[in-house]
């Protein structure tokens, strides 16, 4: 039974690129692959954060590389892509997980919605949705090239429903999701059913984006993260390992058929009325 389990899920061998790699949630994805024996290029505009997370992988005897990218710039995917050609020759999985919000592109009392800048909901926009969309340009035709791979976009549950103060990132996610829909469809119409592209919709988890909208300067869970646990059966956010098994379930060989859904993690937080 063990091996058998073992078989439908293995992805051992692989080759997976990984965009925000160095951040907390898609950090923690790379480390969980080149465990279950995968090869990661960990792809960040930061390379210290991307190289913190290669050293832990390389220190737990695992296979990695840290590549310097900026998700808004094709050329600098088009560099990173080269640079993992170059070492392991292919690209089997992709895993868009930059992404994130800014204060600037949140409302307040001291910033009403009126007054929030273009420029700050262009960012926010672009990071989440064309940074995706990009990545899948330049690493999905690796994939199209290959015949076979797998795109793993990160959703939200911004996406389901849009959350109060976050407009940008609340229609960004949503983006990512439709996309995500409408990729897989395409692929498969156009170039090769056996490429798939699914999401994951992550709940409430804590990331450097998000702390100040959760938490006050004095470490207590502000009135919005107080209302978010309440609406979340579970009563708790979410940790990165939380996604880790979802992430396997939609990579694996026993998975070749599921292609084109979102899926929530999110503690039930979808599924309760608030009544």
């Amino acid at each position: 039974m063990g091996e058998y389990i073992e078989k439908m899920f293995d992805v051992s061998g692989q080759v997976a690129v990984v965009t925000g790699g160095g951040g907390v949630l898609c950090g923690a994805m790379s480390r969980a692959l080149a465990k279950a024996g995968v090869k990661v290029a960990v792809l960040d505009i930061f390379p210290e954060a991307a190289q913190k997370v290669v050293d832990d992988i390389t220190a737990g005897g695992g296979e990695a590389m840290a590549v310097k990218a900026d998700v808004l710039s094709r050329e600098s995917l088009e560099a990173a892509r080269d640079a993992v050609l170059e070492k392991w020759g292919r690209v089997d999985i992709l895993i868009n997980g930059a992404g994130g919000n800014k204060k600037q592109a949140t409302t307040t009392p001291e910033q009403p919605f009126f007054d929030l800048p273009p420029d700050a909901v262009q960012w926010v926009f672009n990071l989440n949705f064309l940074g995706t969309f990009l990545a899948s340009q330049v690493f999905g035709k690796v994939m199209v090239e290959q015949g076979k791979g797998n795109i793993i976009n990160i959703s939200s549950m911004n996406a389901f429903r849009p959350l109060t103060n976050i407009p940008a990132y609340s229609a960004a996610k949503a983006a990512v999701s439709n996309f995500t829909q409408w990729l897989a469809v395409h692929i498969s119409q156009n170039y090769s059913p056996n490429i798939r592209v699914n999401a994951i919709a992550p709940g409430f988890f804590i990331t450097n984006q998000n702390y100040f909208l959760l938490y006050d300067k004095d470490d207590n869970l502000t009135p919005r993260g107080q209302t978010i646990l309440a609406h979340t059966p579970m009563n708790r956010f979410g940790e990165p390992e939380d996604l880790l098994s979802t992430l396997f379930w939609l990579l694996a060989p026993a998975s070749s058929f599921v292609h084109g859904v979102v899926v929530p993690v999110d503690g039930g937080f979808n599924a309760f009325s608030g009544v």
